[in-house]
């Protein structure tokens, strides 16, 4: 991990003020759509809002109450690296779906507990990290290996 990867991984972890702060769930977002494809089973598309500063991936989906079915949020990390997540303030249950900078599957976290301070590891270097309601990856049976589809993944 070089230098620039340890600060930001450390940006992650150590809360700023911007989340220190936070009360209630962030809104205005920009959004996009993805696809998921692969292994036979029929694609599924996700309306997701983006967070894609370090503000907005710190707060994340905390205070939410839910997550509607076909939207969630995607983490855009910039570059391909491993990433540390957590559910501080989260409080429902999530699927966390990481993603590589090829836009393949390389890890799912299912059924995440609400407001732990545990770490989530992506298990190796990825672009992105989608969240969606807890039991989604089951329900649309999401695998380690599909492909995803978006304008981040080209």
């Amino acid at each position: 991990m070089n230098l620039r990867s340890a600060l930001f991984a450390a940006l992650l972890v150590v809360p700023s003020a911007a989340g220190a702060q936070a009360t209630g769930p962030q809104t205005g977002l920009k959004t996009d759509k993805i696809t998921f494809t692969g292994h036979g089973g029929p694609p599924h598309t996700f309306t997701v809002e983006l967070a894609q500063t370090p503000q907005q991936q710190e707060i994340g989906l905390m205070f939410r109450t839910s997550v509607p079915d076909g939207q969630g949020m995607l983490f855009d990390w910039g570059f391909a690296r491993e990433v540390p997540m957590w559910m501080k303030n989260t409080l429902i249950p999530l699927d966390m779906v990481f993603i590589g900078a090829d836009g393949v599957v390389i890890h799912i976290a299912e059924d995440t507990v609400p407001e732990s301070m545990a770490n989530i590891s992506s298990g190796g270097p990825v672009r992105a990290t989608l969240e969606v309601g807890a039991g989604v990856t089951e329900k649309l049976d999401i695998r380690v290996g599909d492909r995803v589809q978006g304008a981040m993944f080209k």
